[in-house]
């Protein structure tokens, strides 16, 4: 059959507007995706339904298509999206009043079943991830429109192709090749040089990236590419950083299959042109995964500048004035940290200062609010030489968390809502397999002694980092054989951990991918209780890879 090709036109709630015009005018395209949710965009959903009932989908998508459903009906692209989030009905109407308005005939379908909201009732949100055989069925029973809520970003990808190639449920190794091509695709740029730790040392422009597309074939393989003339890059290194991205082991699992990281092989085929093909399958786990959001509480914050002489003196010094201060009522949690950004001498008073961040926690509203704000500003003539503050503080704002569960594979009633109102059951997995780690494959051969070089590991290594839940992951890829032989055996968790201090008290767990020549590291609880929470400087740990390559270690300087 033919190929089928996918574009992607969103990777968050908030990616660049006009990318899906971008997308339906630059080239061909047979289904255009949009990814819109993430464990913060479901709090932020849950807190808008809080004020609108009605509301709990991303609006921006609504506007989008607005502008662009014309296109896609003129030039036959269908549109997959999980911008429904909370409320896919809802959106789904919305876009047939839409169509309706501008005289467009547009068959609209929306999956459901998600929803655990009525069994998890302390939850703000609570939404099973669903796989891509209900996108399946509105795409065979004829939509132009399909929107989902919380499904797999990769069921994106695998609902159209399955619709398209007419794979069975048990199909893994063709399933298992979409989910690897969704995986690809669902962060937008990412694949096409955004955020690429090599952009400084590729030919191509990175200024205004072009969205990535995925040429699929009847047997799972893929092309990895974009449309013609925009800007970016799609190389084995871009497309290796985005396929370690907020991943875990070699087994990727998911609702429909569990692809095998540890099976990929990357081609580059022609410029702008990635091969991606060799993916084993397996049967999905018994269980899927629910996330859920909630409110933990209040939280404030307040960050002191510090400035010339004496820094850590002076750190002290309103450290110990904020705790009388708030003894009387203590937070739950106080959190302090100095970043030491001043330099000696330096030329101008923003380089000489340092920051001094008090973070504040706790259930009551209060206790945040006026009593830590009041106590902050009341040392403004009576603290450190200097004394002041980025911004004025506020009263306390509601902080989120996010918690992931399981429930059986049968305990979800996925359905596909067609455009006629007809409603097609979606059936569980076919087969089970309960997840096992992958057993570590053999390391390469150690490189021969030889000189070093005291120098920053991104020299040789490229990494992405990201989240998921509470927990981060760093991928660290090199880019020849070579380089493979030294960072398999240098870069151990050991090592992992005194390059990177705040993981020394955490279980750090490291993952062996030899056919992209990678490693991946989890690292558990480094980001508390989610993005939502804001618990550390990075709450999505997106700079933790870039963080890891510039601290320096010994490299062979063959390799430099």
């Amino acid at each position: 059959m033919t190929v089928l090709r996918v574009g992607n036109a969103s990777g968050f709630y908030g990616d660049r507007f006009d990318a899906m015009r971008e997308m339906l005018t630059g080239g061909e395209l047979d289904v255009l995706t949009g990814d819109y949710l993430a464990e913060l965009t479901m709090l932020i959903l849950g807190r808008d339904r809080l004020r609108d009932p009605s509301a709990g989908y991303a609006r921006t998508f609504l506007r989008q298509l607005e502008e662009c459903l014309g296109l896609a009906h003129d030039r036959g692209v269908r549109i997959v999206t999980n911008a429904g989030g909370l409320n896919p009905a809802g959106l789904a109407d919305a876009v047939r009043k839409s169509a309706q308005r501008l005289g467009i005939p547009v068959r609209v379908a929306h999956v459901e079943g998600d929803d655990l909201g009525p069994s998890h009732p302390d939850s703000l949100t609570a939404h099973a991830y669903l796989g891509g055989f209900g996108i399946a069925a509105c795409l065979r029973e004829g939509a132009d429109v399909v929107v989902t809520g919380r499904v797999t970003d990769a069921a994106l990808v695998t609902g159209p192709a399955a619709a398209h190639f007419g794979w069975g449920p048990t199909e893994y190794d063709r399933l298992a090749g979409a989910v690897v091509a969704g995986h690809v695709l669902e962060c937008g740029t990412q694949a096409t040089g955004g955020n690429y730790a090599f952009f400084r040392e590729h030919g191509g422009d990175v200024r205004r990236p072009g969205f990535p597309l995925a040429e699929l074939h009847e047997d799972g393989r893929c092309v990895i590419t974009k449309h013609p003339g925009t800007g970016g890059f799609v190389d084995i290194g871009t497309v290796t950083a985005q396929l370690l991205y907020e991943t875990g082991g070699a087994r990727y699992a998911g609702p429909d299959v569990t692809a095998r990281l540890d099976t990929v092989r990357l081609t580059q085929e022609a410029p702008d042109r990635v091969r991606i093909e060799g993916v084993r399958g397996e049967a999905p786990p018994p269980a899927l995964k629910v996330g859920r959001t909630r409110l933990g509480g209040f939280r404030n914050e307040v960050v002191f500048v510090l400035t010339g002489l004496d820094i850590e003196a002076k750190a002290a010094l309103v450290r110990e004035q904020m705790a009388r201060a708030l003894a009387e009522s203590p937070p739950a949690e106080v959190r302090w940290e100095l970043v030491r950004t001043d330099r000696p001498d330096a030329g101008t008073e923003e380089t000489a200062s340092a920051l001094l961040r008090l973070v504040v926690r706790d259930p009551r509203q209060e206790v945040v609010g006026r009593a830590s704000s009041g106590a902050a500003v009341e040392l403004a003539l009576a603290s450190y030489p200097g004394f002041h503050v980025l911004a004025p503080p506020g009263k306390g704002s509601p902080y989120g968390v996010f918690e992931a569960a399981q429930v059986p594979q049968d305990a979800v009633a996925h359905q596909a809502v067609l455009p006629d109102g007809r409603r097609i059951p979606v059936p569980p997995a076919a087969g089970t397999r309960v997840l096992e780690e992958v057993a570590q494959p053999p390391l390469p051969e150690p490189l021969p002694p030889g000189p070093v070089r005291r120098a920053p590991l991104g020299l040789v290594a490229g990494a992405r980092s990201g989240d998921k839940g509470g927990n981060a992951n760093v991928g660290v890829w090199v880019r020849s054989d070579e380089a493979w032989r030294w960072l398999a055996h240098a870069l151990t968790v050991e090592r992992f951990r005194e390059l990177i201090p705040e993981s020394r008290e955490l279980t750090v767990t490291r993952h062996v991918l030899p056919g992209l020549r990678a490693l991946n590291f989890v690292v558990e609880g480094i980001l508390g209780d989610g993005v939502a929470a804001q618990h550390r400087f990075d709450p999505q740990a997106k700079a933790l890879g870039e963080w890891l390559r510039s601290r320096h270690l010994d490299l062979p300087e063959a390799l430099l």
